[in-house]
């Protein structure tokens, strides 16, 4: 079965929360906090695997969650790291996160962190000074990343067969390669892509066999969309059309249309085969050669028989000698798109932020987003009171307790921080 869509809901491991620990031992009076950190939760991995063809594992397995990371403990030991996911994807995979592309698969063993674990919370050996000599401060591990990936396959291929149903697609592939394709005499016989090997001169071809098209395509009508997309990566265009069609022009222009609405593939080199002409006679072909041509003045047009096996030769040779490299194509294609990271760089986190002051049933509530107070009150324990007291130490650094009494902050409103909340307190 062929699966090139899929969602699926990932968790990124937790990490371990921090100990708060001081060592004791005989003859060693005072031995000091020894609290070791938590470790780091694992992540969701994608690799690209070139023997992988489908992402049918996913409709099995919708929900996916990588291993947390341990709680540290005593003599400053540190929880051991959670292991990575590593889930196997084919080449050509992407993977979007509310709509927005975040990894583009396109080369064999290629990885993406997909879903960051959590950071392991610091234990309390971590926050000894010479002013703090017996904290009792500890972090608590970060929640790992967790969302609902959308999952589309876009097949790798050299040659794109496109055409109307029935244009004779599957029985080119299936003389031309090793692929075994559903061939009938009737429309929308194909209803999965097909992959193939042609060999030329000593050059393998591999040649996606892409369902039939049809007017409305682009807008998704008939199988429109699910297939357009292996479409898109293809590097030469081959664009079948039945002889015995009424117009063999209009065939043509009706495909054509479809795809120059679809992303950029009005650009993609095209050579067009005439089918099943075997037994006519060279006029009716000629005749519908220029039927094409006056759609397309520039069109490379070569008339073929798949099962007598006539002019698929030159054909092949034909597209081999188009072929750029599709290696050079993806690459170009990773470069003019912007693929947004997802993951938190600690490096990168800036002390920016913002208030907003929500009225609720319950009273005033002040909302304070930013990246690098949310991650610490995410590490925050609110049950320790030291460990709490230390953000609000942190808030009062970052100027937010200043913007928070500007804005009418009392003792008793609610401060909401990384979904925690907590309220203010007279001595804060």
């Amino acid at each position: 079965m062929f699966v090139d869509t899929a969602k699926v809901k990932l968790e990124a491991g937790k990490g371990g929360d921090g100990a708060v620990s001081f060592r004791h031992e005989i003859y060693i009076p005072k031995g000091g906090p020894d609290g070791g950190d938590g470790g780091r939760g694992g992540s969701i991995i994608f690799r690209a695997d070139k023997d992988t063809n489908t992402l049918l594992n996913f409709r099995f397995t919708p929900e996916l969650k990588a291993e947390d990371g341990k709680n540290g403990s005593g003599t400053r030991s540190a929880g051991r790291s959670g292991k990575d996911l590593i889930i196997e994807v084919p080449i050509g995979t992407v993977v979007k996160k509310d709509g927005k592309v975040i990894a583009d698969l396109t080369r064999d063993q290629e990885e993406a962190v997909i879903a960051k674990g959590g950071d392991g919370g610091f234990g309390n050996a971590h926050f000894k000074s010479s002013t703090r000599q017996a904290p009792i401060i500890a972090e608590v591990g970060e929640p790992g990343e967790a969302f609902e990936a959308e999952i589309e396959l876009k097949l790798l291929a050299d040659v794109g067969l496109v055409g109307l149903p029935n244009a004779g697609k599957s029985t080119f592939l299936s003389v031309v390669s090793n692929a075994k394709p559903e061939i009938a005499d009737y429309p929308f016989t194909t209803i999965t892509p097909n992959l193939g090997v042609a060999t030329i001169d000593d050059k393998d071809l591999l040649i996606a066999d892409i369902p039939g098209l049809i007017e409305g395509a682009a807008e998704g009508k008939g199988l429109g969309h699910a297939f357009l997309r292996h479409v898109d990566r293809t590097a030469v265009l081959l664009h079948l059309v039945d002889v015995y069609n009424a117009d063999a022009g209009e065939a043509y222009a009706t495909i054509r249309h479809e795809l120059e609405k679809y992303s950029d593939l009005k650009d993609r080199p095209e050579i067009v085969a005439l089918t099943k002409c075997e037994g006519l006679d060279k006029e009716i072909v000629d005749l519908q050669k220029q039927s094409i041509l006056a759609k397309n003045p520039k069109a490379r047009i070569f008339a073929i028989s798949s099962s007598a096996h006539i002019g698929l030769e030159e054909l092949l040779r034909e597209l081999k000698n188009n072929i750029k490299d599709k290696k050079i194509i993806i690459k170009e294609e990773t470069k003019n798109s912007e693929v947004p990271t997802i993951t938190l760089n600690p490096e990168l986190i800036k002390d920016t932020w913002k208030i907003e002051k929500i009225e609720t049933e319950e009273g005033i509530k002040f909302v304070v987003t930013g990246d690098k107070i949310e991650k610490f009150a995410r590490r925050t324990d609110y049950n320790n009171y030291a460990s709490l007291n230390r953000l609000r130490d942190i808030m009062k650094k970052l100027g937010i307790r200043a913007e928070l009494t500007s804005l009418g902050a009392q003792p008793e409103s609610i401060i909401s921080i990384a979904d925690h909340e907590f309220t203010l307190v007279e001595d804060w």
